[in-house]
């Protein structure tokens, strides 16, 4: 009974609900280096774990944190994946993109100009403390 009481607790604290057919699940999914192969995984994770999950009746809110050298993804005219988190973003309205503020001020200092991000992409303070938070919040995280 303790079991059972506990679950109904976590499903309700989530957002779900015990006795709904299907279960929302959330996933935080990292990225930390300029490498097309990590990025294209990256954004290959989250299209398997959506259909995944909505092949079995259940939800999925991914978001996708992108901090120091893994930044570049977001950044306007040199993201190697551009075109799919265009695409991505439109077809999959789960997904989410989180974009460190402090590595996005450094590289503004650091060229001395403008460094424009993608209009897909949400500026966070800090990626690393986005990602603690998320897992606060009950999220899996994913390191592809």
């Amino acid at each position: 009974m303790k079991k059972l009481i506990a679950s109904l607790c976590v499903a309700i604290a989530m957002g779900t609900s015990a006795f709904a057919e299907g279960v929302k699940h959330y996933v935080a999914i990292h990225v930390d280096q300029n490498d097309p192969k990590v990025m294209n995984m990256a954004l290959n994770n989250a299209v398997n774990v959506t259909n995944y999950y909505e092949s079995k009746g259940d939800t999925v809110e991914i978001e996708l944190v992108a901090y120091g050298p893994g930044l570049n993804m977001f950044v306007q005219g040199k993201s190697p994946v551009a075109d799919r988190i265009s695409v991505l973003s439109l077809q999959l309205d789960n997904l989410s993109f989180s974009a460190c503020g402090n590595t996005h001020r450094k590289m503004i200092e650091k060229t001395g100009g403008d460094v424009p991000l993608m209009s897909e992409a949400t500026v966070v303070p800090s990626g690393v403390v986005r990602l603690i938070e998320l897992q606060e919040q009950g999220y899996a995280y994913v390191r592809p």
